[in-house]
């Protein structure tokens, strides 16, 4: 069956708000881990993973950084109005640059109690390293569930991720129905967070400490560190009856030329990736590299991921000529890296290309992230998912997690 066909309804389970994990595990590492190997489920902690991984595996992570994207202001009459930035609006080749722009940018947003943004301009002074900034916002148009927010900053030479950092909250799960804490700055961020730019955190790496990571090292089990932009979409439920009238959000991808060469020298071990946008981006890394093998003038904008692309191509290339491809693609444009969306969907259906294992929390009922753990493991989800219920895991992003390896 053609994924479009796919039934939401098929991947819902009941999820009591009790279930749902509100605070962080302190220490991370502590979080409890289900283990689904050999169509068998055991439970331990993440402190012991590795002696579930397979000999040679190989650890796939995502190292975007959650910013803090939720700016507060207040209108005339003292009334809070919340600007959430989801993703910048116009064109940059690389996403990053996003944030080191100067004087103002412009981002498409959700807006709290817009009905009260009845001023031209919102601001707020901000005390940023001892330099007080001012900060405005104004609407530039409405959009068909978001707005285009102008901000503009004074002193404009600071980049706006500092004033994003400086002005900004931890943009907390919408069902974690509390506000931010200092706590969460950390404790929302995976311990080897570097490339900023994440509207929500890639949760599957949280419970992850610097000690398990040693671990790894130690027992010959190889890191790799890539980067996907989680954007709010990841939490965009599916509304429509079949997969076909869902439209999966896009999300921005950083590869670098190092991580392809490193990647190209392991294609033959067992690759695990580290949560769902690991997964995304390996598995759009093969689908870019299978079209430049069969178009090698392929151009940037050819080059995007959609949506359904994966079940109605082809797959000519081997996975180490894909990667390749990609790889070499790459250096003919004289740059180290490549930065660009993903809208790939992986669900039942999918076959997957280079990902033999995945690291992931329990997700929401009736989510693409559900579907891509079904593509994986099959029906198996329900078992898994019915003994996490009924042995007191904790569910969603600040939740526990599980180790999936499926017979393949």
């Amino acid at each position: 069956m053609h994924p479009k066909h796919l039934k939401i309804e098929d991947f819902t389970y009941d999820l009591p708000a009790e279930k749902i994990a509100y605070n962080p595990v302190n220490p991370r590492d502590q979080s409890k881990l289900l283990v689904y190997k050999d169509e068998k489920i055991s439970e331990s902690i993440y402190r012991n993973i590795c002696d579930y991984l397979p000999e040679n595996a190989v650890l796939v992570f995502n190292d975007t950084k959650v910013v803090k994207s939720r700016l507060f202001f207040k209108n005339e009459n003292g009334a809070n109005i919340e600007v959430f930035c989801l993703e910048p609006y116009g064109e940059a080749i690389d996403y990053e640059q996003h944030f080191l722009e100067q004087h103002s940018v412009t981002w498409i947003c959700f807006i709290g109690k817009v009905s009260k943004w009845r001023e031209q301009h919102l601001s707020k002074i901000i005390n940023l390293d001892g330099t007080q900034v001012k900060l405005s916002a104004e609407i530039v148009v409405k959009l068909e569930d978001a707005y285009l927010v102008k901000f503009t900053w004074s002193p404009g030479e600071i980049p706006f991720g500092k004033v994003m950092d400086a002005a900004g909250a931890t943009p907390l799960p919408p069902y974690i129905k509390r506000v931010a804490e200092k706590v969460d700055e950390d404790a929302y961020q995976t311990v080897y967070s570097e490339n900023e730019g994440s509207v929500a955190a890639p949760t599957a790496g949280l419970h992850f400490t610097e000690r398990v990571l040693n671990d790894f090292e130690e027992k010959g089990i190889s890191s790799l560190f890539t980067t996907l932009h989680v954007g709010a979409g990841t939490f965009k439920p599916v509304k429509s009856e079949v997969m076909e009238d869902h439209i999966m959000h896009a999300e921005y991808l950083n590869i670098t030329t190092d991580f392809l060469e490193d990647l190209i020298t392991k294609i033959q071990q067992p690759i695990i990736t580290v949560g769902t946008t690991s997964t995304r981006t390996l598995e759009s890394i093969y689908w870019m590299g299978n079209k430049i093998v069969q178009n090698p003038e392929i151009s940037y904008e050819d080059l995007k991921i959609t949506q359904w692309l994966p079940y109605e191509t082809e797959a000519v290339a081997t996975v180490e000529e894909a990667v390749n491809a990609l790889l070499n693609w790459i250096k003919n444009t004289n740059q180290d890296h490549l930065s660009i969306e993903t809208e790939i969907i992986i669900a039942p259906g999918y076959s997957f290309k280079i990902v033999k294992g995945l690291i992931t929390n329990f997700h929401q009922p009736q989510s693409t992230l559900l579907l891509l753990v079904s593509a994986l493991i099959g029906n198996d989800w329900k078992e898994i998912y019915k003994h996490a219920l009924e042995n007191d895991f904790r569910f969603l992003s600040y939740g526990d997690g599980s180790l999936l390896l499926p017979n393949k």
